[in-house]
């Protein structure tokens, strides 16, 4: 399953849609503006809410948060005690862990769940400049969620980088 993400979607305010590799409009970004933090809403195409982000507001190190339904769903950051600056830990729920790695702000690196490849999210498929794509590898893996991941990702190196 491969998804189209519009770079500029790392803004809020503004509602982008991601697209399948067939070009069809699968999941709605809902940018929320004039929050204290950044926040977003992912939807599918009958409007429903699949996941919730938002920024940890009270926290020592910058943190996203993912809500499916009002419940915890990921809390995400970047690892602790790493060599490499783009790498981060996303802490499920159900007490497993994914991680992420590669070139962030390059929009090429990986999502794993112990040492098996979930997504790849790269720009090296695609001819639009200000596209990447999310390759869900796994046929049981939750799209939305690794979606969520990656955006949430870019925009916590982004921040770091800005900072």
């Amino acid at each position: 399953m491969r998804f189209l993400v519009y770079d500029r979607l790392l803004g809020f305010g503004d509602d982008y849609w991601i697209e399948d590799d067939r070009g069809g409009k699968v999941f709605l970004v809902d940018g929320k503006a004039l929050r204290l933090r950044d926040t977003w809403e992912l939807k599918d195409t009958q409007g429903r809410v699949l996941v919730d982000i938002h920024q940890k507001m009270l926290a020592l190190r910058d943190t996203m948060v993912l809500q499916r339904s009002g419940e915890p769903l990921a809390t995400i950051r970047r690892k602790r005690l790493s060599l490499l600056r783009n790498h981060y830990r996303v802490s499920l729920a159900d007490g497993n862990e994914l991680d992420v790695s590669g070139k962030i702000l390059d929009r090429e690196f990986a999502v794993e769940y112990d040492g098996e490849l979930l997504a790849v999210i790269s720009r090296r498929w695609l001819t639009l400049r200000d596209t990447y794509g999310v390759d869900v590898v796994r046929e049981d893996a939750d799209p939305a969620l690794l979606i969520a991941v990656a955006v949430c990702v870019i925009h916590l190196a982004e921040k770091e980088r800005e900072d």
